[in-house]
């Protein structure tokens, strides 16, 4: 399956309800694996971006769906690509 990165940024009312409710966070990852989505690891970060999430997706179209129901809730922005192991791509590289 590929593999996307997530970069999220909380706005004010994520922040606030992250705060909250901690436990949010897993229903969220919960909720995108159920439209299809492995969750493969999730780190906080300090910074521009609040969290990085790897995921597998069968599609890009699926992913895709996920990236515009989570910001179409108004409470984050996310900025999503495509990533390959980078033993993959030497391997491409080399014929």
């Amino acid at each position: 399956m590929p593999t996307f990165l997530m970069l999220s940024t909380l706005g004010p009312d994520g922040a606030a309800t992250l705060h909250s409710n901690p436990g949010r966070l897993s229903q969220v990852n919960a909720e995108v694996e159920a439209m299809g989505v492995k969750v493969l690891h999730q780190w906080a970060l300090l910074g521009q971006y609040d969290f990085c999430t790897v995921v597998e997706a069968p599609d890009l179209e699926t992913m895709s769906k996920v990236a515009l129901a989570l910001g179409a809730r108004g409470t984050l922005k996310t900025a999503t690509m495509g990533a390959i192991p980078a033993d993959k791509l030497t391997a491409m590289l080399q014929g």
